[in-house]
């Protein structure tokens, strides 16, 4: 059988998921490039040949995805793999229709070919799209887990914005671990919320070499929970699947990719925010669950905020700075931030836009939907550089952090400042603890 030339189309996360799983060893299959999007500055690097296996002495080099088309003919690429998340169906299919006219086959990898099986006891938690709650929703249950006596340990979706050879497999203890693995803000908002309150996460790039670092933990492992990203499924099969839905964004559980597949595998499906949330569509998400999974259990939760230093809020002219990516392509327009600074009477919303510089500035453009709060990008030096640089420009009273870290602890900020934080809290039951009662006993027999 004549080997078949394969392009995998991603964004440095579940693309080389795919292929450490699925194409690595096998020799019928040649994987000649990866394409980048969504994220900067990952394309012109390289796939390296000591994490892509003895197939590729070379390692395998990775393209802008605006060159896809050019590599399919210059490579006679045989089938295009797409392999990353948080991507309306329009999109997908518009690149599945470029992929056929160049004549490669467009495909996707599932479940059966990608999930990991874990010695351990799996929670597995996603979401529908980028900023649904699913983190909160993570250290919720983790809480949970922690009071009866059981070790957690947290595995993250991929994040391999620096050296992707050394970020095979990397374990975070302790904030100090933050900076020896030199993270970004992106990596800090995603890991120091769990070593903060106790627990170990374990990230990377080799999911299987996480796997069993994560199993043979030095601080014992009694469950591992798959903290996902963006909309993503997850990389180990789950004993039990909790999806986050936002009532927010109402039909978007059923209009993009892949989080009709988080939403279609759940067990257990967490409607958020709906103490922020019209009616209507709070209504809308639960016959969208209805129709596609209706064997779901349903928690109702809350994404309650606590402000420090309210009287930086009430009457002054505030910047508000979101996370990142919810902001970007997860698409949202009102975070903790905005409802914060509403609910605690702010004078006015500033802009800050007019004041942003450099990769910011850039950011505005390519985002223009976002609005006006400030995203908290910070993907290298560059971008943390160009957000202190924007905040420090902008004509404000105060600045209203909506991170889930404490920006100001990595970025100098030269105005009063004061953080919101949220977490999730159910109303009503079934709750958690109800969800968690027999995955726990089951562990403790």
């Amino acid at each position: 059988m004549q080997q078949r030339k394969i392009i995998i189309v991603g964004a440095a996360g579940r693309d080389f998921h795919n292929f450490n799983t699925f194409y690595r060893s096998n020799p019928a299959y040649m994987v000649v490039a990866f394409t980048a999007a969504q994220i900067p500055d990952i394309a012109g690097r390289k796939y390296p040949a000591s994490l892509a296996g003895e197939l590729y002495p070379d390692g395998i080099p990775i393209y802008g995805q605006d060159e896809l088309e050019r590599l399919i003919k210059e490579l006679e690429a045989d089938e295009c793999v797409f392999s990353y998340s948080d991507v309306p169906y329009a999109s997908v299919m518009n690149i599945g229709a470029m992929v056929n006219a160049a004549g490669a086959d467009f495909t996707f990898l599932g479940h059966r070919n990608t999930m990991l099986k874990s010695a351990k006891p799996v929670i597995a938690v996603g979401a529908i799209r980028t900023g649904c709650g699913k983190s909160q929703t993570s250290r919720r249950i983790i809480e949970i887990l922690m009071e009866h006596g059981l070790k957690v340990i947290a595995i993250r979706h991929p994040m391999p914005y620096g050296d992707i050879e050394e970020q095979k497999v990397q374990r975070f203890a302790t904030v100090e671990d933050l900076a020896k693995h030199k993270c970004t803000i992106e990596e800090m908002e995603e890991y120091e919320p769990h070593v903060v309150r106790g627990n170990v996460i374990y990230a990377g790039v080799d999911y299987e070499a996480i796997l069993h670092a994560a199993e043979n933990d030095p601080d014992g492992c009694d469950v591992i929970l798959w903290d996902g990203g963006n909309n993503d499924f997850p990389f180990y099969k789950p004993d039990l699947m909790v999806t986050v839905v936002d009532p927010h964004r109402p039909g978007h559980e059923l209009s993009y990719y892949p989080g009709e597949v988080t939403l279609r595998i759940a067990d257990v499906v967490c409607i958020n925010k709906i103490d922020s949330a019209d009616f209507e569509k709070i209504q809308e998400v639960r016959k969208n669950i209805e129709l596609v999974n209706p064997k779901a259990i349903v928690v109702d939760a809350a994404s309650t905020i606590s402000v420090e230093k309210p009287e930086l809020i009430k009457g002054k002219r505030v910047l508000v700075v979101e996370d990142g990516p919810t902001l970007t392509h997860g698409e949202m327009k009102i975070g903790a931030g905005i409802v914060a600074v509403r609910r605690f009477g702010a004078a006015e919303i500033v802009d800050p836009r007019p004041f942003a510089v450099g990769k910011l500035a850039e950011t505005f453009k390519i985002y223009p939907d976002v609005g006006c709060v400030l995203p908290a990008m910070g993907y290298g030096e560059e971008q943390m550089r160009d957000l202190q640089a924007t905040i420090e420009a902008a004509d404000c009273d105060s600045v209203i952090i909506a991170t889930p870290i404490d920006l100001a602890r990595v970025v100098k900020i030269n105005k009063p400042n004061a953080r919101v934080e949220y977490s999730l809290q159910e109303i009503g039951r079934p709750d958690m603890n109800d969800v968690l009662k027999d995955f726990i006993n089951k562990i403790k027999k």
